[in-house]
């Protein structure tokens, strides 16, 4: 019989449970947990065109688009500016896609589930043109490689993809005394500061909000990091790579710099690197990461014992998560509450294909759904990213249009589980009496399967 702790492994750590899975983890829910966080994980390499490679294709498409909007002949234009919508689309698509369809079948769910949530917590959003079709290979080439290691690697990768200096348009950030901006000057043009991508990572990706840092220092980081840029040919003496990231010193505030009250000396790259490396090591950033894991992990509401703990853990180990996730998973506040957190959308989604063994075969209408609940994938609108509590995705409209998601589930595969075996294959001792009798009266197996998913219990995890 399956084990209140691997039911919340499978449901809560995991992505939901598939039939037989309960019982394959049997007791070793924790071994189980921790053996998906070994090696590296195949699908960062997916075989597929790169982000460099769909910039490539993307900047010709601009520029096509781009040299016949003046020309006479409207069916010309259309037809290059349909090829450039489409390709966006179509990528972003065949991504998003791509994404849930590893995630209905992962045999590592707690690791795809840490994929998810540091996509979020580093989230960029689809929704801004330049960023469209690169969503998903930032998530496979950022963040995937990095989930189990230290943080300071996964910030870097962050920090330094494409994807994230376009989606906080870093490549327009000019040093107000930089050659670039000199020779603007004389030219009667004026170049300055970005400060997005300062202040993302200062608020978002690492200190947090209330983590001691000032507007000066948004400034001097934001100068610290220009220069990092997206290569491409600007002009005919730029040799970078078009769609990696490419350091332009002639961007680049020169000068040493302080920030947080520490000085650094100018050194180009391997200044704004120095920076986020101190970023990585500070007690605000163990402390905002570990209240947000915990968050997700356990309760709305985490226990402040379990922050500390989390947060001690990062500091004594220099960031590595391996240890942070070991030392949440060894944690009875982990395992107290079996159903503490409410799914949200997409976790709704994947745990409904996951149940049933199956694959997103029809993706319009996945990613409508989506759209419909209010989480569309990769677009969370802000650099914040989705909300991680109930308060945000348990409306009374939600929950109507999830009724209508699992009946129309339960109508379509209806001939393919029991609604009552399949309630204790997935859910085990989370299967109430009251949602099992309710399951079992049931008028057909579609009713069933539809009450099976619209109960409390598979809404929770």
């Amino acid at each position: 019989m399956a084990t209140i702790q691997a039911a919340i492994a499978a449901n809560r750590f995991g992505l939901g449970a598939r039939p037989g899975e309960l019982e394959n983890i049997g007791s070793d829910h924790a071994d189980w947990l921790l053996a998906q966080l070994e090696g590296h994980d195949p699908e960062s390499q997916s075989g597929t065109a790169g982000s460099a490679d769909i910039i490539r294709e993307f900047q010709r498409l601009l520029r096509a688009r781009n040299a016949v909007r003046r020309d006479d002949d409207n069916e010309r234009r259309e037809q290059a500016a349909q090829e450039f919508r489409n390709y966006s689309r179509t990528q972003y698509r065949e991504q998003a896609t791509r994404r849930y369809s590893i995630a209905a079948a992962s045999e590592r769910p707690f690791r795809e589930r840490l994929v998810h949530f540091w996509t979020n917590h580093f989230a960029i959003s689809a929704d801004k043109q330049s960023v469209t079709s690169l969503v998903g290979k930032f998530e496979d080439e950022a963040i995937r490689p990095h989930v189990a290691g230290r943080f300071v690697e996964l910030l870097l990768a962050v920090e330094q993809h494409p994807a994230m200096i376009l989606y906080l348009d870093n490549q327009a950030s000019i040093g107000p005394n930089s050659t670039a901006a000199r020779a603007a000057a004389r030219r009667g043009r004026e170049l300055g500061l970005n400060e997005n991508l300062a202040r993302e990572i200062l608020e978002l990706h690492t200190l947090g909000v209330d983590g001691g840092y000032t507007q000066e220092d948004v400034t001097t980081f934001a100068e610290v990091i220009t220069g990092w840029s997206v290569g491409g040919n600007i002009d005919r003496r730029d040799t970078s790579e078009a769609g990696e990231f490419v350091f332009r010193a002639i961007a680049h505030e020169p000068s040493a710099k302080t920030i947080l009250g520490k000085r650094y000396r100018e050194d180009g790259l391997r200044e704004g690197e120095a920076v986020l490396q101190d970023l990585a090591r500070h007690p605000s950033t163990a402390k905002f990461l570990a209240t947000k894991l915990a968050r997700h992990f356990v309760a709305d509401e985490p226990p402040a014992q379990l922050v500390d703990n989390l947060s001690a853990t990062y500091m004594n180990t220099d960031g590595d998560l391996g240890s942070v996730y070991l030392a949440l998973i060894e944690s009875d506040d982990a395992w107290r509450e079996p159903l503490a957190k409410y799914k949200t959308p997409e976790d709704y989604l994947v745990s409904t294909f996951r149940a049933f063994n199956s694959q997103p075969d029809d993706p319009e209408r996945m990613l409508n759904f989506l759209e419909l609940l209010g989480q569309r994938p990769y677009t969370p609108g802000s650099p914040a990213g989705w909300p991680d509590t109930m308060a945000h995705w348990d409306g009374g409209d939600a929950l109507i249009k999830r009724i209508e998601w699992a009946a129309a589930v339960g109508q379509q595969i209806s001939d393919r589980a029991r609604p009552g075996d399949l309630g204790d294959a997935i859910l085990g001792p989370n299967f109430s009496d009251h949602a099992r009798t309710a399951v079992s009266q049931a008028e057909s197996p579609a009713q069933g399967l539809t009450l099976l998913l619209a109960s409390p219990e598979f809404q929770r995890r």
